[in-house]
């Protein structure tokens, strides 16, 4: 990701309903902290691009205090481009690029709300798998759903 895709990364971001109001602002200091120190933020972030058109994003990193494993924070797809494989194909990107830096296991934390049951179908399709559910999480009926494979 290039500072200049940041504008077209916060678009695809606001116009994600998965992405409550509150959370943009927290992406947007990610992608900031990306951008301005990407070699000692802790993150990594890859975009998808047609042409000159940012069409998805994808922020990952190596998981503090761990050895080999890895979260996949953020991932969004301009919502027009759904179901066209930008998303496969920034998950396939971000997994290789885990599996060469020595990753052993790939996190991932989701809503068990239904807004969000496409997303953990995308993640289980991809061979992810249900590790742990923690009740009640994120707000009263809404269960934090954690994700696993090996990359």
């Amino acid at each position: 990701m290039l500072a200049a895709d940041k504008p077209a990364v916060m678009d695809i971001l606001i116009h994600t309903p998965e992405f409550k109001t509150h959370e943009v602002p927290v992406a947007e200091e990610v992608i900031d902290a990306y951008l301005k120190d990407p070699g000692s933020s802790g993150y990594t972030i890859l975009v998808a691009e047609d042409g000159d058109k940012v069409t998805g994003y994808i922020c990952y990193g190596p998981t503090p205090c761990t050895v080999g494993t890895w979260d996949f924070y953020w991932e969004a797809v301009r919502h027009e481009l759904k179901g066209k494989g930008i998303g496969s194909a920034l998950s396939r990107a971000a997994e290789e690029a885990v599996r060469q830096a020595g990753g052993r296991l790939i996190m991932i934390e989701t809503s068990s709300i239904p807004l969000y049951e496409n997303t953990r179908r995308f993640h289980l399709r991809r061979g992810y798998r249900i590790v742990a559910t923690i009740p009640d999480f994120y707000a009263p009926g809404d269960d934090k759903v954690i994700m696993a494979r090996e990359p």
